[in-house]
């Protein structure tokens, strides 16, 4: 009985001071962890949503610009008709 009492207290010193060690660690770990969550969750949410943004107007863009750049060009085409018109007529 003696021998398997030395034993135990033995293994129960070993235990706690590896438990306390870690212990010390841990605190350590999550206090550092802790902060960098918080930043990592903060940017990882709005480079979400700009690349969720960006991708859906560069695809819509894209087509609206075709389109508005050829309405630009006949509108432009026909605003320049136009004023030579109407200062010949005036003149």
């Amino acid at each position: 009985m003696n021998n398997g009492k030395k034993k135990n207290n033995k293994n129960k010193d070993k235990k706690n001071k590896g438990k306390k060690k870690k212990k010390k660690n841990k605190n350590k770990d999550k206090k550092s962890k802790g902060k960098k969550k918080k930043k990592k969750k903060k940017k990882k949410k709005k480079k979400k949503k700009k690349k969720k943004k960006k991708k859906k107007k560069t695809k819509k863009k894209k087509k609206k610009k075709k389109k508005k750049k050829m309405m630009m060009m006949m509108m432009m085409m026909n605003k320049k008709q136009k004023p030579t018109r109407k200062s010949n007529n005036t003149t």
